[in-house]
């Protein structure tokens, strides 16, 4: 008996320090940290869920009212019986536990569901390998008693239900019950409920264990009613190798981890909205999945597209992947680098106007090109194989032509277009040199999001901003959030968020958007923009009934890379830049997939979507445009015209009503390699221009001959041949001023050097030269 009030004074001690070390309830609960976190859309709705912590699943806080009322009286009948009797402590359970112990009796122990939460609450009462020590439990009773007196019953259950451990990594019911029975804790039926409640006593028990305690929880629990253990024994071993809770799920996976990265995880937990809108990411997905499967057949299974506010730069919709269509779902084509092809060309044609070096009117030339380089001829090809002869600006552009495109970079030089590029966002990864020529055509690699971007300057006047992940406005308490409402524009919605410990969400302000930098003319980009909107000129290559029209104002172009294994449309209206890229993740070719069959019929359908209640206008043209009427020269004698007449926008200073071709720049089959000539021209020009003129074929221009000594020298005559020659017209070749042959077709014996081969008239009229060298050791004629 002397030693109960050093028992009480022991208690009294320990009772002190533990109720001041123990957290209030709600303390707990805002302390809680789910393993997953749920990103929200810009209307609020759930867009993605994601795994952050791989060390335990753990689910949301769970309010008692959201969790199965046969949850709860399983977990009082086989935890707790007179769990709302005791006072955090059961003293008849400790005197029963303690005479068993006595006897060397097995009972189910003495720790209530309040002593219970007390060791999860603090680690220093937490059982360790070998159990709690005499001291632990003391202390974790005195705990329990404090607990319980600052702390309600429904306060106790809510807390341990949400923080017990369970099987494996699992900690929660929340998570136990997605994992294991696929479903939410409110929708637990009394047999998923004794299931439960068995695990919370032995967690990584063997199946037939767990069955046997949720049989006898299960009894309980229907006392009177038949219970069909063996039935029990399956369920219970089907629901233990179920892994139904995914790490990730939602609409928008690939966009959710670029946004965790930009946000991080605690933006998330505090409710802040995504820029993505949740009804347009749906849209979007399943137009793209669709089109995949009208293209099966093509060998294309992979595809991406991003949709971004021309304003803003917010992000609203980031299709990664085309998902199970995939054998690389993971990957996200957003960002991934791929050539883009001729979507590059509107950047090259607003830099050449730009510069003043074209006009959208200026005559260019679409024939064959020999251009030489450090590593050879560079001999673009148009995507049909075919030639137009002169074409406009605007045709080159809007039709895809590549050869006018090859020739604009020999003028704007491929570093002035690499440091354009460079400056609307593109990061590409090799200097200009080593793209050459190549870059008009899109011999780089760039992402989906930075080209769409740069499109997105060309929307916006030249001015170039980043993208934007997070909204530009964080919602607040009683604030607005924008979204995209049912006509497809950007809207209100209600900001405020209950997360699921109840607490209101709130909104910390994101970074004031960057100033827009200017990285393009405005003018130019205008120009550009009302020439990629002309459905009339890009009929050349795209018909009278291409796919890319639609019924509002939209500038499109789109890209097909080499060997078919990307293609491309990219284009804007007056609110929207939609950007898609169709291929193959593992770079495979693609079968027959052209522009107007790959990406762009996907890109048309979500415009349409984007705008089937909502106007685009046409941009107004900026200052220092102006508009005037122009006309073309007749292509030949008797001929018709280069094209039709129209109204033209051109740079104030640049603009002029006649376009031909001066009678040096030869007749349609080409320039020199050299580049474009100066177009603008007089009637005077035009008329002198029609005179057909003979012009060197072969060899091209640049041409590199290496003779071989084991090779005769009859056998090694370099061919000169002569095209466009005018009937009954007599030509001569010289080199070096020097006379080697006669006619439009003739052989010539080469020596090694530089050499300038020129064609002439019987007067000694230079018709035109070429630049070429002979590499190896002399051959010389033999002698008669």
């Amino acid at each position: 008996m002397r030693r109960l009030p050093i028992l009480l004074l022991l208690l009294c001690l320990l009772a002190a320090p533990a109720a001041r070390a123990l957290p209030t309830f709600d303390e707990v609960r805002a302390a809680h940290r789910p393993s997953d976190v749920q990103l929200l859309s810009r209307e609020g709705e759930p867009l993605q869920r994601v795994r952050l912590d791989d060390s335990v699943r753990r689910g949301d806080w769970l309010a008692l009212a959201d969790i199965s009322p046969a949850l709860r009286t399983a977990l009082v009948l086989s935890e707790d019986r007179r769990f709302y009797a005791h006072s955090g402590v059961d003293w008849a359970a400790v005197s029963a536990a303690a005479w068993a112990n006595l006897w060397n009796r097995r009972t189910r122990g003495a720790s209530t569901i309040t002593m219970q939460l007390a060791g999860l609450l603090d680690d220093d009462w937490r059982a360790g390998a070998g159990g709690r020590s005499a001291a632990q439990k003391l202390g974790q009773a005195v705990a329990a008693q404090v607990l319980d007196r600052r702390w309600r019953k429904d306060q106790i259950l809510e807390a341990y239900l949400n923080l017990v451990p369970l099987r494996g990594e699992l900690v929660g019911i929340d998570a136990l019950a997605r994992t294991l029975f696929g479903k939410a804790a409110h929708g637990l039926d009394a047999r998923e409920a004794a299931v439960a409640a068995a695990l919370v006593r032995a967690p990584n028990a063997r199946a037939a264990v767990v069955a046997r305690r949720a049989c006898g929880v299960l009894r309980d629990m229907q006392a009177g009613t038949r219970v069909d253990c063996d039935a029990l024994d399956l369920f219970t071993e089907g629901a233990l190798q179920r892994r139904g809770w995914a790490p990730s799920t939602g609409i928008a996976p690939h966009y959710a981890r670029q946004w965790l990265r930009a946000a991080g995880p605690d933006a998330a937990r505090r409710g802040e909205r995504t820029t993505l809108s949740a009804p347009l990411q749906r849209v979007a997905a399943g137009l793209l999945a669709r089109h995949l499967r009208e293209l099966s057949g093509r060998h294309v299974q992979d595809g991406a597209l991003v949709v971004l506010d021309n304003r803003s730069g917010e992000v609203l919709a980031w299709v990664g992947s085309s998902g199970p269509l995939s054998q690389a779902a993971e990957v996200d084509a957003v960002l991934a680098p791929r050539q883009p092809g001729s979507t590059l060309k509107p950047f090259l044609y607003a830099q050449a106007i730009a510069e003043r070096r074209l006009t959208a009117a200026s005559l260019v030339e679409d024939s064959a090109a020999h251009i030489p380089t450090a590593s050879g001829l560079y001999v673009p090809q148009n995507y049909d194989r075919q030639f137009k002869g002169h074409v406009s600006v605007r045709t080159a552009l809007a039709a895809s032509l590549n050869v006018p495109a090859v020739r604009t970079l020999v003028m704007v030089t491929p570093d002035a277009f690499y440091a354009q590029l460079r400056a609307l966002g593109l990061p590409l990864a090799q200097g200009a040199g080593y793209y050459g020529y190549s870059l008009a055509l899109g011999a780089s690699e760039v992402p989906l999001l930075h080209l769409a971007n740069a499109y997105r300057a060309l929307a916006n006047g030249g001015r170039f901003t980043p993208v934007r992940l997070r909204a530009a406005a964080a919602e607040r308490p009683g604030s607005t959030g924008a979204g995209v409402n049912r006509r497809g524009t950007t809207g209100t919605a209600p900001a405020t968020r209950t997360n699921a410990g109840g607490a209101q969400s709130r909104m910390e302000p994101a970074a004031p958007p960057p100033r827009p930098v200017q990285a393009l003319d405005a003018a130019a980009a205008f120009i550009v923009g009302d020439i990629l909107s002309d459905t009339n000129a890009r009929v050349r290559t795209f018909g009278t009934d291409s796919v890319l029209g639609t019924r509002f104002w939209t500038a499109v172009k789109t890209g097909t890379s080499k060997d078919m294994r990307d293609n491309w449309a990219v284009g804007w209206s007056e609110r929207y830049t939609v950007a898609v890229w169709v291929g193959n993740a593992s770079g495979a070719a693609m079968h027959d997939v052209s522009g107007s069959s790959g990406a762009a019929p996907v890109w048309a359908e979500l415009m349409q979507w984007l705008h089937r209640d909502l106007p685009s206008r046409a941009p107004k043209p900026p200052g220092g445009v102006v508009r005037q009427a122009v006309r073309f020269a007749a292509a030949q004698p008797a001929g018709d015209w280069l094209e039709s007449p129209r109204q033209e926008w051109f740079l104030a200073g640049t603009q002029q009503a006649l376009f031909a071709m001066d009678k040096g720049a030869g007749s349609p089959g080409g320039t020199r390699a050299g580049g474009q000539k100066d177009l603008k021209s007089s009637t005077a020009a035009a008329a002198a221009a029609q005179a057909p003129t003979a012009r060197i074929a072969l060899p091209a221009p640049g041409t590199i001959i290496a003779l071989d000594p084991d090779i005769p020298p009859a056998h090694q005559h370099l061919r000169l041949l002569a095209q466009d020659t005018p009937a009954g017209q007599a030509l001569a070749w010289r080199i070096q001023g020097q006379a080697v042959a006669q006619g439009s077709d003739a052989g010539w014996l080469p020596w090694p050097g530089r050499h300038t081969l020129e064609l002439v008239d019987t007067r000694g009229h230079v018709l035109d030269s070429v630049r070429i060298e002979v590499r190896g050791a002399g051959v010389r004629a033999a002698r008669r």
